[in-house]
């Protein structure tokens, strides 16, 4: 099973969750990748998450976060023990997002939503401040982010696999050329050359 998080105004309609789901469905494995829209509360995305995950054994499970969504996986995997993949994810969202409390607008839709003054200390109590098992993790980071970055990212995944990319973005336009990479990490036979 592949839970995808999607990032802080994003859904389930961004390019990487998009992406890994035409593929997964390409292998026949649809049935294995659940990209859920979260909520805003950070509390209520892990509540959702937990709620999705917990008839999984560790084993069967990959976490895959993008951005804040990375966060909430860090979290996640570290109370579960299952793999996790983070695409360009945020290491310190209460110091990012401390700027969009309020009112704001998602990316994919025309919908508004209140992200509130709590959010900040929900964010905080999910805070890793170590990974334990690195093996467990897979970062894919950008050095041409321009939201987060990259070293920041590389400096508290140290010991797990990175691959790091020269230039990009933050929404990690090449993800397409390493959709089979994180899918073999997931333990998904992608065929030859994964």
């Amino acid at each position: 099973m592949i839970l995808y998080l999607h990032g802080f105004r994003s859904s389930p309609q961004s390019f990487k969750a998009r992406l890994l789901g035409e593929r997964m469905r390409a292998l026949g494995l649809e049935h294995q990748y659940y990209c859920p829209q979260l909520p805003a509360s950070p509390q209520g995305a892990i509540e959702l998450a937990l709620a999705l995950v917990r008839e999984f054994a560790p084993s069967e499970l990959t976490l895959i976060g993008s951005s804040l969504g990375g966060y909430y996986a860090n979290w996640l995997a570290e109370k579960i023990g299952c793999r996790a993949i983070l695409l360009n994810p945020a290491v310190q969202p209460p110091r990012e997002l401390e700027k969009y409390v309020g009112v704001t607008s998602a990316y994919h839709s025309d919908a508004v939503f209140e992200f509130k003054r709590e959010y900040i200390e929900e964010l905080k109590a999910l805070a890793v401040s170590e990974i334990t098992l690195p093996e467990r993790y897979f970062l894919i980071a950008a050095t041409g982010d321009e939201v987060l970055d990259w070293r920041e990212m590389v400096k508290h995944y140290a010991g797990a696999r990175h691959c790091v990319i020269q230039g990009s973005n933050h929404g990690l336009t090449e993800f397409t050329g390493y959709v089979d990479q994180v899918l073999a990490f997931s333990g998904i036979n992608v065929g030859v050359g994964a």
